[in-house]
């Protein structure tokens, strides 16, 4: 984590911010699309390592200093594993390539994120999908938006009736979390119609937000995965708080975004 330099061309409003952000992500994804295609073959962790960063450096080459102008003193995170609260002032939370194992596996679910926070508070995202050329934006108090349309979460009222989803919170997790994400899975699928479980988790955010999808939890978790989709659901008109329903900071242990006829209810399952 560090601070960006500064330098001019500061965006004037966060809308005007919005706008260009929106620019940068689609002309990364752009530079990512062409790396696509081929199965990366590693042999040892090393080597995954080495191919994940190439990704990242491609994409993060023409990210880094685009959100550089349009805020200079803002800092900036792009470990896309980090975790907890910010310090204070605005920061960039940028995931260069969100589901990068998909795309050096020849999966197609993958994007690139680039989303502001201000006191530890998203206040603008843009999501951008190279393959389908969507990109899925939010506004703090301006609403989410699919290439200009707007989205809205799902009416569903019954978990019996929903689609729900899960992802794999990180690589290495602890055991203790594991064996939870385990038995949530367990629990969801006696109560839920289906259960999807992929990474990564911003896609799924994308679809309940899109009304496609009805809930999606995680435990643990990582600010790049979670702020995006975050944002995107409450400004579609979701509910977002932890596993227990307490209100969801970057401090918090879990995560569940829902349409708000079935948060209730995916808190008492998650809860068991």
């Amino acid at each position: 984590m560090s601070e960006t330099p500064q330098t001019a061309d500061a965006a004037t409003s966060d809308a005007d911010l919005l706008d260009r952000t929106t620019i940068a992500v689609r002309a990364a994804g752009a530079a990512l699309r062409a790396r696509f295609g081929e199965v990366v073959r590693y042999q040892t962790r090393e080597e995954l390592m080495r191919a994940l960063a190439a990704n990242d450096d491609t994409a993060l080459d023409i990210l880094r200093p685009s959100l550089t102008r349009l805020r200079p003193d803002a800092g900036w995170v792009e470990d896309e594993l980090d975790g907890g609260a910010l310090p204070s002032g605005e920061w960039w939370v940028v995931d260069p390539a969100e589901g990068n194992v998909n795309h050096l596996h020849a999966l197609p679910e993958w994007a690139v994120t680039a989303t502001l926070v201000r006191e530890n508070q998203p206040v603008l995202t843009a999501v951008h999908l190279p393959l389908t050329g969507e990109t899925y934006t939010a506004l703090a108090g301006g609403g989410a938006h699919l290439d200009g349309r707007a989205l809205h979460v799902s009416p569903a009222e019954e978990l019996s009736l929903s689609i729900v989803a899960t992802s794999q919170a990180r690589p290495d997790e602890d055991e203790k979390v594991v064996r939870r994400v385990g038995s949530s899975i367990t629990a969801m699928l006696f109560d839920a119609l289906v259960v999807r479980t992929a990474v990564p988790a911003t896609l799924h955010l994308l679809n309940v937000a899109a009304g496609r999808i009805d809930a999606f939890w995680q435990f643990a978790g990582a600010r790049a995965d979670l702020l995006p989709g975050a944002l995107l659901v409450t400004e579609a008109g979701g509910r977002i708080s932890d596993a227990e329903g307490r209100p969801w900071t970057p401090r918090s242990e879990s995560f569940l975004a829902a349409a708000p006829g079935v948060h209730a209810e995916a808190v008492t399952t998650l809860s068991r």
